[in-house]
């Protein structure tokens, strides 16, 4: 049992590593295309992979609840929509801590729609996240940036999918809700910069954008983006699979710190002393959150 834990931490301190090296490589391509269109390469490779997986080896589903599919698909899709929006605008670090707030979402709409006990320490997490996400977007009760509320949308979007995958896995393969997640996030980018080629706004710039032919080393960032996304959505799998969810839950937020030292190498900045305690008080918050379900 202590060597099964052992495996699963080293898994998921490498597919955090893999998680951080994804959003270096999507910022770096940030540089040169659309938010919108790293999205889209971003989901294309995986669909690729599910479908070979599929071929090899079929769909074993009961299926039946379509509908929840599509909505988990689009949710995620929104908010890796955000994320990577927010990852070619905000130092990786923020962007990553941002997308982290999906524990506390995960855990409210646990609580509402599937009727998961939360608990004391689970309230008190969510409490905590929430003062949390006050410092790292400074909010004064006046304004908030884009990118922060983009942010925040984005942990949103990653909690109704993260709810909805507990229902969907009684019904579907874990293929499938991936693969709704991934055929959703490759067609929904192409309508977007569709319409980008038509209508732009400066305001949308996050959801309309026109598309931009890769040339040279983009497609070798491609190419990395899809490998450490693979990685990292395999080697958490493992992870999962070896320990109980709130030490591997608690693992994970190490990839906030590779996040760090990663945009710091691409020329980011430290985060100010604000910053760095609200990034603090949300590992607390998805810790405690993810401490409750075991």
């Amino acid at each position: 049992m202590e060597n099964s834990v052992k495996l699963g931490v080293k898994y998921m301190l490498f597919a955090s590593v893999m998680f951080a090296f994804m959003g270096a490589t999507a910022k770096e391509l940030s540089d040169s295309m659309s938010s919108i269109e790293v999205v889209f390469f971003r989901n294309v490779f995986g669909v690729v992979l599910i479908l070979l997986s599929i071929y090899k080896s079929p769909l074993n589903q009961i299926g039946g609840k379509m509908w929840l599919l599509i909505f988990r698909g689009t949710a995620g899709f929104i908010a890796l929509l955000f994320f990577f929006y927010n990852i070619a605008n905000i130092p990786l670090g923020e962007a990553m801590t941002f997308s982290k707030t999906s524990a506390i979402f995960t855990a409210i709409f646990a609580y509402v729609f599937v009727k998961e006990k939360l608990g004391i320490k689970g309230w008190f997490g969510v409490f905590i996240g929430f003062i949390g996400i006050l410092f790292i977007t400074k909010f004064d009760g006046s304004s908030l940036d884009k990118t922060d509320y983009l942010g925040i949308l984005c942990g949103v979007g990653a909690g109704l999918a993260y709810t909805s995958i507990r229902e969907l896995r009684k019904y579907y393969d874990n293929r499938a809700i991936v693969l709704s997640f991934m055929a959703i996030g490759t067609i929904g980018p192409l309508i977007l910069l569709i319409i980008g080629e038509f209508y732009t706004n400066e305001n949308l710039d996050f959801l309309f954008a026109p598309f931009v032919m890769p040339k040279g080393i983009d497609w070798l960032f491609i190419i990395l983006l899809g490998i450490f996304a693979t990685f990292a959505q395999v080697f958490m799998t493992k992870a999962y699979s070896c320990a109980k969810a709130g030490i591997i839950g608690t693992i994970g937020y190490s990839n906030i710190a590779f996040s760090i030292l990663l945009g710091l190498f691409l020329g980011d900045s430290l985060p100010d002393i604000w910053i760095t305690f609200g990034i603090l008080l949300i590992v607390i918050s998805g810790v405690l959150v993810s401490m409750k379900k075991d």
